[in-house]
């Protein structure tokens, strides 16, 4: 199961930073709710307090002292007939939120020497209606707050990520192989991505000077190697030429041979992944592969033995524009691969107009997880286990090349190889 593949990295952010307003102005308004209720509570026991001791000094001190109550005032006895039933249950004390004639009041209840229990009510309804009005504004003024901010952070947040995002894609941009790549970013981005790039171009030129250091060996290398070969082949043919050889020795001789053209072949791959594709491109030729295979083919008869197997071809007429050593080199190892895993049976060659190659042998086979890996590890450019350096230098080829190979089972057993010459064709 392919798993998910996680969010970019400014959105998890602002995820965070909206939670995190949220939590904050919820945390705010709720201190500032309560802070508000007690300074309010304070401010109605203070001014009540103040009244009702105001009243009460002059009714103890003028006894014919009427208080009259107000728009926003009003004193009730608790022995009085028109006390309402909602304040004959109060204690004494402060009381907010009383609704008396229907309006919201705050009550404050004392037990009085000259006028027993009274209650002095104060009309708040306006003052909670405008605090409603009040607190509906801030609410709406935080969740703006709240919004803009997230706004104005996603904007930073995405030219921030904006430069790495483009910063990747150079990265996915480069291709290995190629020489002289470098990452440039814009001189007013952050020194963050600039470490980054520098590095990165670090990186780069570093493995530049490996990979031509080991370009440099494997050439050197094989043209050390190519005088002994020629020695050998130039020899052996000589004595191939030489008359009353015996049976016996002419067919090691032969041997002899054939080892030493395998083994110059394998040279010639090896110098062809030494260079470079466009100097491989100086060496092509034009190739009538129709008529090469017939040729590959009876080059490796030798190889089928006393084994009960037969080769047959199917070819439409094809050109394709390629370096000839490498086009043989690349058919006769897979070629070679088949034989050597086939016992019995018919090795299949069938080329298309297209210029794909199909070879099926009937071998034992492999199973699609053994393809599987062996394409993981053509893909990855490690060493392939099954098929020997011939499979493994033919996915480099391909590679190197624009060439496309494929491996996959056959019913009821043998594995078939397909190699797309595509790229190679005139015009292709």
């Amino acid at each position: 199961m392919k798993a998910r593949r996680p969010g970019p990295l400014y959105r998890r952010v602002l995820w965070w930073l909206l939670g995190y307003l949220t939590l904050l102005s919820l945390a705010v308004f709720s201190v500032g709710n309560y802070v508000h209720e007690h300074a309010e509570h304070a401010a109605w026991r203070a001014l009540l307090n103040s009244e009702l001791d105001s009243i009460v000094e002059h009714v103890e001190h003028e006894p014919h002292y009427r208080w009259q109550d107000s728009d926003t005032l009003s004193l009730y006895r608790f022995d009085a007939v028109n006390l309402p039933d909602s304040l004959r249950t109060l204690h004494p004390g402060l009381h907010d939120g009383v609704m008396v004639k229907d309006r919201e009041t705050a009550v404050m209840v004392r037990d009085t020497d000259s006028m027993g229990r009274v209650a002095l009510v104060l009309d708040i309804s306006d003052f909670h209606d405008l605090e409603q009005f009040a607190t509906r504004w801030v609410m709406l003024a935080g969740v703006i707050m709240i919004f803009v901010t997230v706004l104005m952070a996603s904007f930073g947040m995405e030219r921030m990520v904006r430069p790495l995002s483009l910063l990747a894609q150079r990265i996915g941009a480069l291709r290995p192989g190629a020489q002289g790549q470098r990452i440039d970013v814009d001189p007013r981005g952050s020194s963050e991505l600039h470490t980054i790039a520098d590095a990165l171009n670090d990186y780069l030129e570093r493995n530049e000077q490996f990979v031509e250091r080991e370009r440099v060996f494997i050439s050197t290398a094989s043209h050390e190697l190519r005088t002994p070969i020629a020695v050998m082949t130039g020899a052996a043919e000589l004595a191939l030429e030489q008359p009353g050889l015996p049976d016996r020795a002419r067919q090691q001789i032969q041997r002899v041979l054939r080892t030493a053209q395998g083994v110059e072949q394998l040279i010639e791959l090896l110098l062809v992944l030494a260079r470079d594709p466009a100097r491989l491109a100086a060496r092509a030729e034009r190739i009538a592969l129709d008529q090469l295979l017939p040729d590959i083919v009876e080059h490796h008869r030798h190889l089928l033995g006393d084994k009960d197997l037969s080769i047959g071809i199917q070819a439409a007429p094809v050109d394709i524009v390629a370096p000839l050593a490498v086009v043989q080199a690349a058919i006769g190892n897979l070629l070679r691969n088949a034989i050597e895993n086939s016992g019995r049976g018919r090795i299949e060659l069938r080329l298309s107009a297209s210029a794909v190659l199909t070879l099926q042998d009937p071998g034992h086979g492999m199973s699609p997880e053994e393809i599987a890996a062996i394409h993981a590890r053509m893909a990855r450019g490690e060493r392939v286990d099954r098929g020997g350096i011939g499979l493994d230098l033919i996915a480099r080829l391909c590679e190197h090349l624009g060439w496309t190979l494929q491996l996959q089972p056959c019913q009821p057993r043998g594995t078939q190889a397909t190699l797309d010459f595509g790229a190679s064709r005139p015009g292709g």
